[in-house]
């Protein structure tokens, strides 16, 4: 067969792949710049198997680490939507507290207590870390590929009245490993213009509405203008650019480029620490940028996004503070809580991907008492450094669970204290709207739904403790 022919015939294959058979399709088209006459039937057979591995579903995936950690079947999330359905959410609070007794924090794997900063940091923060890695987040690779940013523009603008300089940004991941598999991380950074010196920039993890979508208009005024207000820059990181939010995306994304296109193995990181790892990424950026104070920036999700804000708090002392809203379960929620979302709704085949396959345990063969560590100890990795806990209204935002993510901030008050810093003052939840702000643990529930809306102005209080602008350059 002519070379053109064959060629041709490649391609058409190609039509249905996505980029694991690409990447087949890559190393084909490579070996027959040095083999001209390859025989058909070989370039049909690779282009077959190619089109299989592409076409791996969320629930293929999740299945396949199911098998590999033996697993023949895991227990059905909750339902909260049908109150007639065979698994109904529990919203009684008299039936969430399954397993009252939490995980100390301040006692070692060997039994003893904890009593000195020094041994927090020597042996029992790396002993949480450790749990964490391999049971709940998972690991990070040992060798990632580097990123380099691409300052793609700069442009002086005006958010209300406040001059600004805004910045796009793409930060190219490294995949000469993996041609076919291209990451562009996507960050912006708005900083004022008239700023002194080097600012501290709050740093968001950014939904991105699906094309068409209707976004009603924030409140005036926006979280934005009441950043620009305090004399603070403001950032933009989109999590997907980084990992897609989905199982078969496990295939691509930072995940799938590391893996050259394979399955994970059961103690590698999923998408919320991948999250995280593009938002330590961002603040590398930070530090060379002379607009930043890179040592005053926090970090805020809301949501799945709130899940990945806590996490990168957790993981990157860098992060000077963090804003955590309704992140529910995978979040600051208490795993050992019944009461809105649980550990068996991340499992499933829509938000497993945000873990690590051995998180899948424990809605299986193991439960939610098994875990060796919860949500207090995520909380209490922040420690020194001030963290906001958000929550909102029942009618709204039950399903995160206000009173479970209240308990885990309340739980990690022994770790701040030992390290000299102020807990949240009470064990108590309090009324809705009260804000507890006092200490460097801090939390206030809403009387709104499923949005940090309501609680910025508490969060820019609570953080003006800790970030401090330069003064205002005048210009004649």
């Amino acid at each position: 067969m002519p070379t053109g022919d064959l060629t041709q015939s490649i391609m058409a294959c190609a039509l249905g792949l996505t980029s694991a058979g690409v990447r087949v399709l890559y190393w084909i088209i490579a070996i027959m710049a040095v083999v001209k006459h390859l025989r058909i039937g070989l370039i049909l057979m690779a282009c077959s198997a190619a089109m299989a591995q592409s076409t791996v579903t969320s629930q293929q995936d999740r299945q396949q680490m199911m098998d590999q950690l033996h697993i023949k079947s895991l227990r059905p999330g909750v339902d909260g939507t049908h109150p007639d359905a065979a698994n109904p959410v529990n919203y009684d609070e008299a039936k969430a507290n399954p397993y009252p007794d939490l995980p100390d924090p301040l006692v070692l794997k060997d039994g003893k207590k904890v009593t000195s900063a020094k041994v927090w940091w020597r042996k029992r923060r790396p002993e949480i870390v450790e749990d964490f890695d391999r049971e709940i987040y998972g690991r990070l690779p040992k060798e990632i590929p580097a990123v380099h940013w691409e300052l793609v523009s700069t442009a002086s603008e005006k958010v209300g009245a406040v001059p600004v300089i805004a910045k796009r940004l793409l930060g190219h991941v490294d995949n000469s490993g993996d041609p076919a598999i291209i990451v562009n991380i996507g960050l912006t950074l708005t900083t004022p213009a008239n700023a002194g010196g080097p600012v501290p920039v709050v740093m968001e993890f950014s939904f991105v509405p699906p094309p068409g979508a209707h976004i009603p208009p924030q409140p005036s005024p926006t979280w934005q203008d009441q950043v620009l207000a305090k004399g603070w820059g403001y950032a933009t990181l989109i999590p997907v650019t980084i990992q897609p939010d989905n199982g078969a995306g496990l295939r691509e994304g930072i995940i799938g480029l590391v893996n050259h296109g394979g399955p994970r193995t059961p103690d590698q990181w999923g998408a919320l620490r991948a999250w995280a790892w593009g938002a330590s990424r961002a603040l590398d950026y930070f530090e060379t940028d002379k607009a930043v104070d890179a040592k005053q920036v926090a970090i805020e999700g809301l949501s799945r996004y709130g899940k990945a804000a806590l996490v990168t708090m957790a993981y990157d002392q860098r992060f000077a503070i963090a804003f955590v809203a309704s992140s529910g379960e995978g979040g600051a929620k208490l795993h050992r809580r019944n009461f809105g979302e649980i550990v068996e709704n991340v499992a499933a085949p829509n938000e497993y991907h945000w873990m690590a396959g051995n998180f899948l345990k424990y809605a299986g063969p193991l439960h939610w008492n098994d875990l060796p560590v919860d949500s207090h100890e995520l909380i209490a990795l922040c420690a020194p450094r001030p963290v906001f806990i958000s929550a909102g209204a029942f009618k709204g935002d039950a399903w995160a669970d206000a009173k479970g993510m209240f308990l885990a901030a309340a739980g990690a008050g022994p770790v701040y204290r030992l390290l000299g810093k102020k807990d949240l003052g009470t064990t108590e939840m309090p009324p809705i709207e009260t804000a507890l702000i006092s200490g460097d643990i801090a939390f206030r529930q809403h009387s709104g739904g499923h949005t940090a809306g309501p609680n910025w102005p508490t969060f820019i209080e609570f953080a003006s403790r800790y970030l401090k602008a330069p003064a205002t350059q005048t210009r004649p």
